[in-house]
């Protein structure tokens, strides 16, 4: 509601029941919304980073140490917190790893913004020194960033992305099998993630996970009589059913005699067999159906020794196609030798208790499975979890050849050169950059913190190296600095690039922010439970 000039008569501008939030208020309230998430997350950061418990409103519970898995199953309603949530996703899209310490910079950069608004300098003063020092952190990550793709250094950078994770214990193995996965789809010195397909299944330990140089498929043989092993295969992928297809147009058959009905049958039988022999003339001893396949049909196939199976998802065609050379054909009629796919092997397999499809031994397939054991179902999606990230780092190495120190390493780096950039800058953005400097020192801070060490006394050790080396971090096992490089914990340039720059831009946002209005459907966002983050049941 507003008044006009002094005359007392109210003018209504917003619909009952909307609130608005103005100026200062605002402000913190939305800084307040994104400490509280980067403190949600922080303790998750880093090889000694505690897990979290998340219980949907079903009783469905996810135990995981991922950002941005702990902030997608969280019930959050405040606005800031969800530009927060996004940083997070989108780290997660560009490069899979990096999404906690996007996260808790932002949270950092928020956090210290509020002492200079406090100190009365203008939000966008804040922010544009905020984007001043996120220029040129991106320039000093550049000059520190080292030339590397090396399969050593790919292997370090896997196990790096999984220390922490429930797959430390067998990091080193899952390490071969990621770079092996990210090596043999590369095209051109690009990748696809989506071309490394993720099975999982529970009953096994970790060290039972493999590499399949083809592709795993989630289904069985349509009819028993098939063969259940077919040693190289020629594969026919087909698009279409094979089924006798109904009339598009409702149409009447009249039968006056019951000849005309046995014809009838056998004219359909003899669609269903010659479907069947135009499989079979192409050569065809193994066929993946993206529809049905005739009851019919699956007698004929298994009488001629095809292998078939049915209702194939689009995506796993996609996948078969690149794997054995095959071509996906729409009509059975142009089905030829041409388009049959090759693979050394392809079986029906009993993986715990479920029957599934392996396509093996493909000469050089640009699509893989990699095939993940665990002992339950939690463990498996932790572990897929963590193999997905170290995807992620080494498909990013791959692409970029760039890799940066860990441990702290690269955000002291970058903090030291901050400082000295502050001071050649005049005017009060210097004590934004400054701030931004500091910000970025919680992630070794942090790293401290959950190793259980003092974060002040690391903080000053790490300062007091970096005038040595650039490549000096927080060893949190031994609880000393050391030469991040020589101890094999590296990272992706691209994963330091892209948190920083996400936190900085998602914290200017914020910052800019002077007014909240909430329509009367939106809760109104409470400085108090924090708008209703957390989504979890109380607990008694």
């Amino acid at each position: 509601m507003a008044q006009l000039g002094g005359q007392g008569q109210p003018i209504i501008i917003m619909p009952e029941g909307s609130s608005r939030v103005l100026g200062r208020d605002a402000q913190r309230m939305n800084i307040l919304a994104g400490k509280v998430l980067a403190e949600t997350v922080r303790t998750t950061l880093g090889p000694k980073g505690m897990d979290k418990m998340l219980v949907d409103g079903l009783g469905d519970i996810v135990v995981t140490n991922d950002g941005v898995t702990i902030l997608k199953e969280m019930d959050i309603e405040h606005p800031a917190a969800k530009m927060l949530v996004e940083v997070a996703k989108t780290q997660e899209d560009e490069v899979g790893d990096g999404t906690t310490t996007a996260v808790i910079i932002a949270g950092e950069l928020l956090k210290k913004a509020e002492n200079l608004l406090d100190q009365d300098i203008h939000p966008t003063i804040v922010a544009m020194g905020y984007r001043q020092a996120a220029e040129k952190a991106q320039e000093i990550l550049n000059v520190i960033a080292i030339d590397a793709d090396d399969r050593d250094t790919l292997l370090k950078v896997a196990m790096t992305a999984m220390t922490g994770k429930g797959t430390e214990k067998a990091r080193e193995p899952l390490a071969e099998l990621v770079v092996g996965a990210v090596k043999q789809v590369e095209d051109n010195g690009e990748i696809d993630k989506d071309h490394i397909k993720l099975e999982k299944k529970d009953g096994a330990t970790i060290d039972d996970s493999k590499l399949v140089n083809g592709v795993i498929i989630d289904k069985e043989r349509v009819h028993p009589g098939m063969p259940k092993k077919v040693e190289d295969a020629k594969i026919a992928l087909l698009n279409s059913a094979i089924e006798v297809k109904e009339t598009e147009v409702d149409a009447e058959i009249r039968i006056t005699d019951p000849a005309q009905m046995q014809a009838f049958i056998e004219q359909e039988e003899q669609m269903i067999r010659d479907m069947v022999a135009k499989i079979e003339d192409a050569g065809a001893n193994v066929l993946f159906c993206q529809k049905g396949i005739d009851d019919l049909a699956q007698h004929y196939l298994a009488k001629a020794g095809i292998m078939a199976v049915r209702r194939i998802k689009k995506s796993d065609m996609e996948k078969l196609a690149r794997a054995t050379g095959a071509t996906v054909v729409t009509n059975i009629e142009d089905l030829s030798y041409d388009d049959m796919g090759d693979a050394g092997s392809v079986a029906e397999k009993r993986i715990s208790g479920e029957e599934m499809i392996f396509v093996e031994e493909c000469k050089d397939p640009k699509s893989v499975t990699l095939l993940i054991r665990g002992s339950t179902e939690h463990v498996v999606d932790e572990i897929e979890r963590a193999v997905e990230d170290a995807i992620g780092v080494v498909a990013a190495t791959v692409e970029d050849g760039k890799v940066v120190a860990g441990g702290g390493a690269a955000e002291i780096a970058i903090a030291k050169g901050l400082k000295e950039y502050a001071e050649t800058i005049s005017g009060r953005e210097q004590l934004a950059v400054s701030a931004f400097a500091e910000a970025l020192e919680v992630v070794p801070k942090t790293l401290a913190e959950n190793a259980g060490q003092d974060s002040i006394d690391a903080l000053v050790d790490l300062r007091a190296a970096h005038e040595k080396s650039l490549y000096m971090g927080l060893d949190v096992f031994k609880g000393e600095v050391t030469d991040m490089y020589r101890a094999g914990v590296i990272e992706p340039h691209r994963v330091k690039k892209q948190a920083i720059q996400s936190a900085a831009e998602a914290a200017e946002m914020i910052l800019r922010i002077d007014d909240v209005i909430a329509s009367s459907g939106t809760k109104e966002p409470d400085m108090g439970d924090m708008g209703g983050m957390g989504g979890m049941p109380p607990m008694m």
